[in-house]
This record gives structure tokens, C-alpha cells and sequence, in this order.
């Protein structure tokens, strides 16, 4: 499940439990509805969680001598991993 899905399960929750007119017996739409909007906003804060752990950066430099002109020659690089 990601973010999208917390979204939607939120969404729906608030339709359950504010939109709807009618009364089911034995069913508390507004519970019901509540209980979805509470699982919708857990899984969408887990998700962005989960998104942000997986961020990563590394930098690396490296210093060689060029042989045929006798320069010192710096590369960097720089890497951020995104999933």
C-alpha cells in the first residue's frame, strides 16, 4: 500500500461517514467511516515515512596525476538514489 492508497482509503472514509443519508442497522456508518479516515491517515504518514528512509546520497572524490601532461586531475561525483 503507498500513498495513494492511504488517499483514497481517507477519502472514502469521509464519504462513508459525512456524505451518506441512510441508516443500516446494527452499522454505525460514522465508526465506520472514522475507523477508514484513521487507517487512510496511518498508511499514507507510513508510507511517507518509508519513502524518505529510502533517500540516499554518497559523494566521492578521486585524485589522480595525468601522465602525459603532469596536471592533477580532481573528479567528483555525486550520487542521490531516489526509490
Amino acid at each position: 500500500m503507498g500513498i495513494g492508497s492511504g488517499i483514497v482509503l481517507f477519502v472514502a472514509g469521509a464519504i462513508v461517514a459525512f456524505a451518506l443519508n441512510f441508516e443500516v442497522s446494527s452499522v454505525d456508518l460514522r465508526l465506520i467511516g472514522s475507523l477508514f479516515m484513521g487507517a487512510g491517515a496511518l498508511i499514507f504518514l507510513i508510507s511517507l515515512v518509508t519513502v524518505f528512509k529510502k533517500r540516499t546520497s554518497s559523494v566521492s572524490t578521486r585524485t589522480s596525476i595525468d601522465p602525459s601532461h603532469g596536471e592533477k586531475v580532481v573528479e567528483q561525483e555525486k550520487k542521490s538514489d531516489t526509490l
